[in-house]
């Protein structure tokens, strides 16, 4: 029986992905955790492992490939006996390249975390545990299948296998949601989370909502576009890349429907620049602290001081988080991703440099994992170094707050009744009304603009 090889779901916001590149080739053996393609999203692009083994009969969808919906099949693996002629069978002819095109997409099957690991029916597991044949000696060999207590196998996808024995977790005392009580990896995802994973069936209800939400309005005037065409306007026009895209939709989101305010407040940086400079001068060279790494480390501490502010809106009841996870904003040629300094608030100042240095570099080359840039719990973003006075930025849902970091200048403030000149940086905290009120966005940049202003409180 063939196996169809799936668009997988490589983080929870992706519906459609670019097949970047092939690792393997038709008529290559294929063992499961072997590299098999790159898959571009629309953050970074990601190795995509085999959960299945066999021959890979037929590649489906090429090279370079965009708009590849989740869940569509891109290539079949026969399996040990099969030939070509079980191809035809399985409509193993190549399907029509997916478009790009925003006005030609269809709405993306729904995602279970596990595109690729029903595949494998449990009756060719059991025959081939039976017939105890051995694999090639080129092909790495799969984990043994589990077994219970009572010796009956246990079925779970060859990827589940994996993740239970790193994780040190037992088999037995999981509950499968695949295919004849299969365990796949959401189980495994839902056991390390202390959660249970829904039934299928528990979801149901949300798709007759979906299909009732009312159609996006018809804009009232011509697209860009069209009216640069009715104009006669010079211009080009560049195809939206997946990362634009997601970006142009999610923020769209958040301004209309997350209920915004904004918080500004004065910091005076003379102290926090003479304590950076001195902290530079002890470093080995390699290590370099940027105002921006006092912020991370401020913005962590101040939630541990105001938790209130570390939180999040959900439809079931508020979300408080344990740690402050900063999300950081980075600039990169494709647009705007936010790495994740994570449990800044145990953090030093030497650490946090080190590892936004690594994030960024990464970040600009399209090489972040999906879980170092997503889950932050509050975020940052210093346009500072372009020389911004200050700005308004907008939430990254469904984080409740984002901190706006406007440059450092020199200004005429008032100390004890004189003027007098000292270096300012203006910051702007919008926040998230549904989540935190006005006096606690107060509460929180009291906390920052305290640490900011005695830097030393940082390093106890």
């Amino acid at each position: 029986m063939t196996i169809e090889v799936l668009m997988p779901a490589l983080s929870p916001t992706m519906t459609e992905g670019k097949l970047a590149k092939w690792h393997k080739q038709e008529g290559d053996e294929v063992a499961a955790g072997d590299i098999i393609a790159e898959i571009e999203t629309d953050k970074a692009t990601m190795e995509v492992e085999a959960v299945d083994e066999g021959r890979l009969g037929k590649i489906l969808v090429e090279e370079g490939t965009e708009g590849v919906p989740v869940n569509q099949a891109i290539a079949v693996l026969l399996e040990e006996g099969e030939d070509e002629s079980a191809l035809k069978s399985a409509g193993g002819k190549k399907q029509p390249e997916a478009k790009s095109d925003a006005s030609n997409e269809k709405p993306a099957p729904k995602d279970s975390g596990e595109a690729q690991e029903s595949a494998s029916s449990d009756e060719k597991a059991a025959a081939a545990e039976k017939s105890g044949a051995a694999q090639p000696a080129s092909q790495p060999a799969a984990p043994p299948a589990p077994k219970g207590a009572d010796g009956e196998r246990i079925f779970a996808s060859p990827l589940a296998r994996r993740m239970a024995e790193q994780a040190g977790l037992d088999l037995a005392s999981l509950k499968g949601s695949g295919p004849k009580g299969r365990i796949v990896k959401a189980d495994i995802d839902a056991a390390l989370s202390g959660g249970e994973k829904q039934p299928e069936a528990a979801a149901a209800p949300s798709a007759p909502q979906a299909a009732a939400a009312p159609a996006a309005p018809t804009p009232a005037g011509p697209g860009a576009k069209q009216l640069a065409d009715m104009l006669g306007m010079a211009h080009t026009q560049e195809p939206l890349s997946g990362m634009r895209r997601t970006i142009a939709k999610r923020l769209s989101e958040s301004k209309q429907q997350v209920p915004h305010f904004y918080l500004t407040v004065d910091c005076e940086l003379d102290t926090l620049l003479a304590t950076r400079k001195q902290l530079n001068e002890r470093t080995d060279g390699e290590t370099k602290i940027s105002v921006n790494d006092f912020v991370i480390r401020a913005a962590a501490l101040a939630l541990k001081q105001v938790p209130a502010a570390n939180a999040s809106y959900d439809e079931g009841g508020m979300l408080f988080y344990e740690h402050a996870d900063i999300s950081v904003a980075v600039a990169t040629p494709n647009g705007l991703i936010t790495p994740i300094v994570k449990q800044a608030e145990g953090k030093g100042l030497a650490t946090i440099a080190r590892e936004m240095k690594d994030l960024a570099g990464r970040a600009r080359e399209n090489k972040l994992k999906p879980e170092e840039y997503q889950g932050g719990t509050f975020s940052v973003s210093n346009l500072g170094m372009f020389g911004v006075k200050q700005f308004d930025a907008i939430i990254n849902p469904p984080q409740g707050c984002i901190l706006a970091i406007g440059a450092g200048e020199q200004r005429a403030v008032v100390k004890e009744g004189a003027l007098a000149i000292a270096t300012v940086m203006s910051c702007t905290l919008s926040v998230d009304h549904r989540v935190v009120d006005g006096a606690v966005g107060a509460e929180f940049l009291a906390a920052f603009k305290k640490l900011i202003e005695d830097p030393l409180s940082m390093l106890l």
